[in-house]
């Protein structure tokens, strides 16, 4: 059996998002499974012009590198281009990480679909909202079969989009455990990253892309009313990822004069985060909506005391072993974060219970049910 990738998502434009993440640690993934399954084979496409990072993968035996020019050309390839590349390549699946391109051709695709965020909190433009319901509800239909990341996201696919559920098959994301650790890094390592954001006191983390559906600025004004009401509490609110889209209103009320500090820390490198998690006094998670939300489990995986939002997948995926508040509620939200921070043993059992659930998810795991999936298309 020959699988073709698509390496779409690969683009170094989506290098801070999860659905990037993904991609890159499943296909590595794939590189390692090569050599022990002889009956498999992968062909991943990749771009000519360095715009894209398959390449850094590698080829190896039983896993092709494969340059295809289209792969450059984003709306001749979301258009029928992969399908073609795929048929020329003798493939019997083609394998798409994201709704993001057509099923077209006699190659059948399996997809995964990570959320349906386009139909639930869109949050761009009109028409490249219009584009992504297109995309999503066409590769859902089209797709031979679908991998949703979550239990939660799977009942939109079946309740939004009308999918039998037999067409979906739930396999959780991993998280990298080489660097999402709770070994302590060096000290002199955490405090080079701490300065060169400017952190110089304890602190609340959020990791993320700067976006509407994270929630942050009701965030920013939790935090805020939480230092209201402890005027003897002085922690930083930090804020680390990159500028995502709609993110100027966020920035302005992280901006704005009020208690406290809010730090925009910018894109930062995994290991860089990994110490910041480490470090952390509480991260919170106040996203409205989620297919899996991987910093979630990340900051689990480092130790750090988490709260999260009750709601979409979270406490599914955190398996209902952190504290929760509800995400449209600052009061309650600053409630939760006091009641950890006042509370050692609180702080205690979130780090231990987070750690154990944060275990459970494993990339080779992830990609052995991933390949489940794509024989189970292939050969149907």
């Amino acid at each position: 059996m020959k699988i073709a990738l698509d390496s779409w998502v690969l683009a170094r434009r989506f290098r801070h998002q999860g659905t990037h993440v993904y991609a890159g640690h499943l296909f590595r993934e794939f590189r390692c499974m090569a050599e022990a399954e002889p009956d498999v084979s992968f062909c991943l496409f990749t771009a000519p012009d360095r715009g894209n990072d398959a390449s850094a993968i590698g080829a190896s035996s039983g896993f092709e590198l494969k340059p295809e020019r289209m792969l450059g050309h984003d709306r001749l390839w979301r258009l029928g281009g992969a399908g073609r590349a795929s048929a020329r390549s003798d493939a019997d699946v083609l394998f798409a990480p994201v709704p993001a391109l057509l099923p077209m051709g006699r190659v059948p695709v399996a997809c995964t679909i990570h959320d349906v965020t386009p139909l639930t909190a869109p949050s761009h433009s009109r028409r490249v909202v219009w584009q992504q319901r297109y995309f999503l509800r066409t590769a859902a239909r089209r797709s031979r079969k679908i991998i949703a990341v979550s239990e939660h996201s799977k009942a939109d696919l079946v309740n939004l989009l009308g999918l039998p559920e037999e067409k979906i098959q739930v396999v959780y994301n991993g998280v990298d455990k080489t660097v999402f650790h709770d070994r302590l890094a060096n000290g002199e390592e955490r405090q080079r990253v701490l300065s060169k954001i400017g952190v110089e006191k304890p602190y609340i983390l959020h990791h993320g892309t700067i976006q509407p559906r994270k929630n942050l600025a009701r965030l920013v004004q939790a935090y805020r009313l939480l230092l209201a009401k402890n005027r003897n509490l002085d922690i930083d609110l930090v804020l680390a990822g990159a500028l995502g889209w709609q993110y100027e209103e966020i920035v302005r009320v992280a901006k704005a004069g009020g208690a406290g500090r809010v730090i925009l820390a910018g894109a930062l490198e995994d290991q860089e985060i990994a110490m910041l998690l480490q470090g952390a006094s509480l991260v919170v998670m106040p996203s409205l909506y989620e297919g899996f939300c991987l910093p979630m489990v990340e900051a689990m995986a480092c130790g750090a005391p988490v709260i999260a939002a009750r709601t979409s997948c979270l406490p599914e995926i955190s398996g209902g072993v952190l504290r929760y508040f509800d995400p449209l509620s600052m009061e309650d939200m600053a409630a939760c974060m006091e009641q950890v921070l006042d509370n050692a043993g609180a702080q205690k059992q979130l780090r231990e219970r987070g750690r154990q659930q944060a275990a459970r998810f494993d990339w080779r795991r992830c990609a052995a049910e991933t390949l489940a999936v794509l024989r189970q298309a292939a050969h149907s």
